[in-house]
């Protein structure tokens, strides 16, 4: 997919975690929404920078570490031309919080959780599936 093609494009992280019982994935929720941290990618911004300040935006979250390198999936163009680009991150330690967002006065997710893919895929939309289902055969 050529970014430069889409209307917006965006950039994110697919974060997880080492957990006793396995990995598990951050997810994000707006209204009833679950998607990987992201947002969309500024004039002149490299995408993988949109991703990490994306995910310290919305999560606080900064150590995290790519481990397959700068590894990257895009979703086919949705809405009005959007297209996601995500990449995969290990967030060995920190904890999660949603701040409040300067623009909206709130935080822009209701809840967190940090979910095993079984759970992920329960939670999702096909196109956020397809990320997790790709991050997924990614794990060790």
């Amino acid at each position: 997919m050529n970014p430069g093609k889409a209307r917006k494009f965006s950039a994110g992280i697919v974060v997880r975690r080492p957990f006793p019982e396995g990995w598990r994935y951050l997810l994000l929720r707006c209204y009833q929404y679950w998607d990987f941290p992201k947002g969309e990618v500024e004039p002149g911004e490299e995408p993988l920078a949109t991703a990490r300040r994306e995910v310290l935006e919305e999560t606080g979250l900064a150590d995290l570490t790519f481990p397959q390198g700068e590894v990257f999936v895009e979703t086919p163009p949705y809405g009005p031309g959007k297209v996601a680009r995500y990449y995969l991150a290990v967030s060995p330690a920190g904890e999660v919080f949603l701040p409040i967002s300067l623009e909206l006065g709130r935080p822009e997710h209701h809840e967190f959780r940090w979910v095993s893919f079984e759970a992920g895929l329960a939670l999702t939309n096909p196109r956020i599936r397809a990320v997790l289902a790709w991050a997924h055969r990614q794990s060790p």
